[in-house]
């Protein structure tokens, strides 16, 4: 599995804009084969931060990820959003345990 978490600080002239488009990148990301799970949420702490929690079933889901259209568009689009420079770690996993609480 692949995990990818990535932060994305948002310039507040442009977050709602960016929101639009990040709204409909989560949407068609999700139905992509080989997605287990995509989401972004804003920071509690700093609505102008979002963060993305990504999983793959695999290093060529996540590939295929970064060729679709809406990707690409979103990349393309996304230096004109950006606050400062995004961060996004990859994390190669070999098995994950749900723990209840």
């Amino acid at each position: 599995m692949v995990v990818l978490h990535a932060t994305f600080p948002l310039d507040p002239e442009t977050r709602d804009e960016a929101l639009d488009l990040i709204r409909d990148l989560v949407e068609q990301s999700q139905q992509e084969d080989g997605m287990i799970d995509y989401r972004a949420a804003t920071d509690i702490a700093d609505p102008n931060v979002v963060r993305f929690f990504e999983q793959y079933e695999d290093a060529a889901a996540f590939e295929a990820h970064s060729q679709t259209d809406h990707f690409q568009e979103f990349e393309a689009r996304l230096p004109d959003l950006l606050a400062g420079e995004p961060e996004v770690l990859r994390f190669e996993i070999d098995s994950a345990t749900e723990l209840e609480l």
